[in-house]
C-alpha cells in the first residue's frame, strides 16, 4: 500500500498540524473511495464550509480505485484548510470494509467519522456527531435514516429501499443484542471513539463495516442522531449482486463467531448431507450394486456435500491455514471415522451398560457428532502450532 499525504502550507506552521497529541475533539474523516474521482472536490469542498470552523479535523481517503481518484484528491486538497491524506491500495484487501479498518489506524484524533466518497452524508453532521459522543460519553454515535428526522431519501428506486430494509431486518433479527439501540446498522456513516475500537480483531467483508464493528467491538454506550441520505452528486452506486452476496458471507461469518453457533450450523449443514447420500445410495441400489458398498459409496457423497458447504459457510476465513489437499483428506478421515466408532460404541452402550438399541443409537450419534465437530475445528481449520 503506497501512502501520499497533501497538508496545506498557507494556513501557517504544518506542524501544528501533525502534532502528535490531536487537540481535544479533534476529528478524522475517514473516506473510503473507489473510482470517485468525479465527486471528490465537492465532497471536500462541503467538509470545508461545515467543519473546521467548528472542530479540528483532518480527512483521511483510503483509495482502491482504478481510476484517477488519488491524483484529483491530491489537487482538490491544496485549497483545504486541514490536512489531507491519501492511503491508496494495491490489494483491497476486505473491500470497502477493509478500507476504512486501514482508515481507522491511521486517524490521529479523539473521534474518527467514517463517511462515504459520494456526497450521499452530508458533512455538515460531522460536527453534531462528534457533539453528541460527548454529551452522551458515548463511544459510538450512529447517524440513522429510521429514527425522527432521519430519511432515506437518496436511496433510488424502490428496489434499493426494499433491499435495505431487508438488510436491515434481517442483521436486527440475528444480532438482537449486539445491534439493540442501533435502528439503522447498515448506516456507513457513524463516529466512533478511537479508544473504543481495537482495529485489529476486526475482520471485514465487503462495505458493512459499521455492522462489523458493533458484532466484535461494540463499545458500550451508543447512541444515534438523524440524517437525511443525500442523492448521489455524481457516478452510480457500487452496490451489485456480488457485494450482496459478500455481504450474506459477512453476516454468516459474525454469526458462526462463537463455538456454539459454529456447532449448530455444522450440525445444520450435517443434516443437509443425507440428501446426497440418499439420492446416491438410491441410484447405486437401482443401477444394482448392493446396498453395502453402496452405502460406503453413497456416504462419500454426503462427505463431500459436507466438506464445500463447510468451506464455504462455516470456515471460509480459516481455509488459509491450511492447504485445500490437507484439508480435504483430512476432513474425509474425519467424517468416516465416525461411521468406525459409532458402531462399537452402540455395542458398548447396549452390551455393558444394559441401554436399550435406539437410545444407545442416539447417544452414540450426539456424541461422535460433537467428537466430528471438535475434530474438525482442532486439526482441519485450526492453524498449525509454530515450531519452537
Amino acid at each position: 500500500m503506497s501512502q501520499e499525504s497533501v497538508v496545506p502550507g498557507e494556513l501557517g506552521d504544518p506542524a501544528a498540524y501533525a502534532a502528535d497529541v490531536p487537540e481535544p475533539g479533534a476529528v478524522t474523516i475517514v473516506v473510503p473511495t473507489f473510482n470517485e474521482s468525479a465527486n471528490i472536490r465537492e465532497l471536500l469542498h462541503q467538509i470545508t464550509e461545515s467543519v473546521p470552523s467548528r472542530l479540528p479535523c483532518e480527512v483521511v481517503f483510503v483509495d482502491d480505485s482504478t481510476d484517477d481518484t488519488p491524483e484529483v484528491i491530491q489537487k482538490a486538497a491544496q485549497d483545504c484548510p486541514f490536512p489531507v491524506t491519501v492511503l491508496h491500495r494495491e490489494e483491497p484487501v476486505g473491500g470497502l470494509g477493509g478500507a476504512v479498518v486501514e482508515g481507522m489506524k491511521a486517524a490521529g484524533s479523539d473521534w474518527i467519522v467514517v463517511m462515504d466518497g459520494d456526497c450521499q452524508h452530508p458533512p455538515s453532521l460531522v460536527p453534531e456527531l462528534v457533539a453528541t459522543g460527548e454529551r452522551a460519553n458515548a463511544g459510538l454515535v450512529v447517524a440513522s435514516r429510521y429514527i425522527k428526522g432521519g430519511s432515506r431519501a437518496g436511496l433510488a428506486g424502490s428496489y434499493r429501499v426494499a433491499v435495505s430494509r431487508a438488510a436491515t431486518w434481517l442483521t436486527k433479527s440475528l444480532f438482537p443484542r449486539k445491534l439493540h439501540g442501533i435502528s439503522d446498522p447498515m448506516s456507513g456513516f457513524f463516529a466512533i471513539r478511537r479508544s473504543a475500537v481495537t482495529a485489529e480483531i476486526l475482520q471485514p467483508l465487503g462495505y458493512k463495516i459499521l455492522l462489523e464493528l458493533a458484532v466484535r467491538s461494540r463499545p458500550r454506550a451508543v447512541t444515534e442522531v438523524p440524517f437525511v441520505f443525500q442523492d448521489r452528486f455524481a457516478g452510480e452506486s457500487k452496490s451489485t449482486a456480488q457485494e450482496g452476496l459478500r455481504f450474506l458471507r459477512h453476516l454468516a461469518g459474525l454469526r458462526t463467531a462463537s463455538p456454539l453457533a459454529r456447532m449448530i450450523v455444522f450440525g445444520l449443514i450435517g443434516l443437509t448431507g443425507f440428501v446426497p447420500n440418499l439420492a446416491g445410495l438410491w441410484a447405486l441400489t437401482e443401477a444394482g450394486m448392493h446396498y453395502l458398498p453402496a452405502e460406503i459409496l453413497a456416504n462419500q457423497l454426503g462427505v463431500v456435500w459436507n466438506f464445500l458447504l463447510i468451506e464455504k459457510v462455516l470456515f471460509r476465513e480459516r481455509r488459509r491455514f491450511r492447504h485445500w489437499a490437507d484439508r480435504t483428506v483430512r476432513f474425509a478421515l474425519l467424517a468416516n471415522a465416525d461411521l468406525v466408532l459409532r458402531i462399537p460404541l452402540i455395542a458398548l452402550l447396549v452390551g455393558t451398560f444394559g441401554m436399550a438399541a435406539l437410545p444407545a443409537t442416539a447417544l452414540a450419534l450426539v456424541i461422535t457428532f460433537v467428537l466430528r465437530f471438535a475434530g474438525t475445528e482442532a486439526l482441519v481449520y485450526l492453524p498449525r502450532r509454530s515450531r519452537t
